[in-house]
């Protein structure tokens, strides 16, 4: 009886989804809460300003720094989206938002190599066909569309 539980137990560890870190941790914390109720509606001071409040309090949530990235991506601040995507990925190399969503940014910052880099992360951490491969994917053939076909 035992050794089912913990087969059970176990199963339930190998199929958790990778790319969230504490779904439910942070869905009890009103600044992320706020941070992503203005994410929503295109608040993207707002957004950082919330979230930034939240990653204070829990600095070591992958999901946090990569809905700051996020946001701040969009108020046009590279420097720090890229700061907490980092941070994003070092706490969990295989957080399939925070690769989709830096390898947007280095699109945005015209660096089509490192978008390509995070790119062929989600190849490898998508072993099915994902939303976020899927998403970068699109953003680079447009990208490249954009340029004119170049390649780096």
């Amino acid at each position: 009886m035992l050794a089912a539980v913990i087969v059970v137990g176990m199963a339930g560890a190998v199929l958790a989804d990778p790319s969230e870190t504490d779904p439910k941790g942070i869905a009890r914390d009103p600044d992320f809460l706020a941070g992503k109720w203005a994410i929503d509606a295109r608040e993207w001071s707002e957004a950082a300003r919330r979230l930034s409040r939240a990653v204070q309090r829990d600095p070591d949530n992958a999901d946090l720094h990569n809905y700051l990235g996020f946001a701040y991506r969009n108020l046009g601040r590279l420097e720090p989206a890229f700061e907490h995507y980092r941070r994003a990925l070092a706490l969990n190399p295989q957080h399939r938002g925070a690769h989709e969503y830096a390898g947007e940014a280095y699109l945005l910052a015209g660096n089509l190599a490192k978008a390509e880099e995070h790119l062929e992360a989600l190849r490898r951490i998508c072993l099915v066909p994902c939303e976020e491969l899927a998403d970068l994917e699109r953003e680079i053939t447009a990208y490249r569309t954009r340029a004119g076909g170049q390649r780096r």
